[in-house]
C-alpha cells in the first residue's frame, strides 16, 4: 500500500487502459478521481474502486477545455485539499492519410491528445508546487517515437506530448514533481479492437513477444513510476511494447 493516503486522478478512465491504471492505483491505497467524457464509464470505474474500500468520483470532463478541467480540478481540491498523482490517459484517434484528413480530424487529435494532457498538468501544477512534491504521468505510444502511416494526427499528438513530458519534467522538479511518460505498444483494447483481423495478426507477428499487450501491462509501469521506488526517475519515457520498438 505504498500508495496510501495519496490522490490520484486519471483521466480517461472510463475503460480500457485508464481503467486499469485506475484500479491499480486504488489498489496501491490511493484515492482516485476518474475524469472521462464518457460518465457512464466514469461512473462504472468509481464503483469498482470504491469496492476496494477506496475514496473515488466521477466527473464527466472534455479535457480539450482548459475551463472544463480547472473547474474539475478545483471541485477535487475542495474535497481532497490535495492532488498527490496525475495521469494523462485521455486520447482518441481519427486515423486517415494525409491527403484526405480533414481539418477537424488532426485538430481533434490534437486537441484531446496533446493539449488535454497540458491543460490538466496548468490545472494541478499549482498546488502540487505549493505542497513541492507531486507525480505526472503521461500516456504516449510507440507510434510518437517511430510515426505511422494514417497516423500523422496521432503520432504528432503522442511525439508532442513526449517532448512536453521533457519539458515539464525539467520545469517542475526544482519543486519536487516528477513527470514521466508511458509509451505503449500495441494494447488490446476497444480501440485496438476495431482493426480488421488480418491487419491485427500483421501487428502480432511484428512483436517480439508474440501477442499484443494488456491494460494491466501499462498499469503496472504507471503503479511502479507514482511509487517511492521511482523517486529518482524524471523526464523519462518507459517503452511497454512486447520489443516491437527495438
Amino acid at each position: 500500500m505504498f500508495l496510501e493516503g495519496k490522490k490520484a486522478v486519471v483521466t480517461g478512465a472510463g475503460r480500457g487502459i485508464g481503467r486499469a491504471i485506475a484500479l491499480a492505483l486504488a489498489g496501491h491505497g490511493s484515492d482516485v478521481a476518474v475524469l472521462d467524457m464518457d460518465e457512464a464509464g466514469a461512473g462504472e470505474t468509481a464503483g469498482l474502486i470504491e469496492r476496494t474500500g477506496r475514496k473515488s468520483l466521477a466527473l464527466g470532463v472534455n479535457v480539450s477545455s482548459l475551463t472544463a478541467v480547472e473547474e474539475a480540478i478545483n471541485k477535487i481540491l475542495d474535497l481532497w485539499s490535495s492532488i498527490d498523482i496525475v495521469v494523462n490517459n485521455a486520447g482518441i484517434t481519427r486515423d486517415n492519410l494525409l491527403v484526405r484528413m480533414k481539418e477537424d480530424e488532426w485538430d481533434s487529435v490534437i486537441a484531446v491528445n496533446l493539449k488535454g494532457s497540458f491543460n490538466l498538468s496548468k490545472a494541478v501544477a499549482r498546488s502540487m508546487m505549493k505542497q513541492r512534491s507531486g507525480c505526472i504521468v503521461n500516456i504516449a505510444s510507440i507510434i510518437g517515437m517511430m510515426g505511422n502511416a494514417g497516423q500523422a494526427n496521432y503520432a504528432a499528438s503522442k511525439g508532442g506530448l513526449i517532448a512536453l513530458t521533457k519539458s515539464l519534467a525539467k520545469e517542475m522538479a526544482p519543486r519536487g514533481i516528477r513527470v514521466n511518460a508511458v509509451a505503449p505498444g500495441f494494447i488490446a483494447t476497444d480501440m485496438t479492437d476495431k482493426i480488421p483481423e488480418k491487419l491485427r495478426d500483421e501487428m502480432v507477428s511484428a512483436i517480439p513477444l508474440g501477442r499484443m499487450g494488456e491494460p494491466d501491462d501499462i498499469a503496472a509501469v504507471v503503479s511502479f513510476l507514482t511509487s517511492p521506488s521511482a523517486s529518482y526517475i524524471t523526464g523519462q519515457v518507459i517503452v511497454v511494447d512486447g520489443g516491437m520498438y527495438i
